[in-house]
């Protein structure tokens, strides 16, 4: 997942990533409009509603119910985000199931560096 602002930043972090996210058994889960970029990357995603029209909602849903080893959610701190609330549930949800989130780089790095 990426904020508007962010989008181009994940799927840099992706592509220089691809010894993780090219794996042929890993599945990627995507928020729809990140998930077109990623896609247009030649990365093979998922993708689920937009963030706002409720795929905050659908990776949250993934989340309770243990579908998800990870998040990767690439904030933009500084902008407004009308689904604030929204992204608020998903990185309470993760936290109440123990899923790890990185919501920039460097941690998402850390992540992958060392998801068994």
């Amino acid at each position: 997942i990426a904020h508007d602002g962010k989008k181009a930043q994940m799927v840099s972090f992706i592509m220089h990533h691809l010894d993780f996210f090219g794996r042929e058994n890993l599945l990627i889960y995507a928020t729809g409009t990140t998930g077109k970029h990623v896609e247009e990357a030649g990365v093979k995603v998922n993708k689920l509603l937009s963030g706002p029209l409720g795929g905050d909602a659908q990776i949250a849903q993934m989340v309770c119910l243990k579908e998800l080893d990870m998040v990767i959610f690439f904030r933009d701190p500084l902008g407004m985000h009308p689904h604030e609330p929204d992204v608020q549930m998903l990185m309470r949800l993760c936290d109440v199931h123990e899923v790890p989130l990185a919501t920039n780089p460097s941690t998402a790095k850390l992540l992958i560096q060392n998801l068994v």
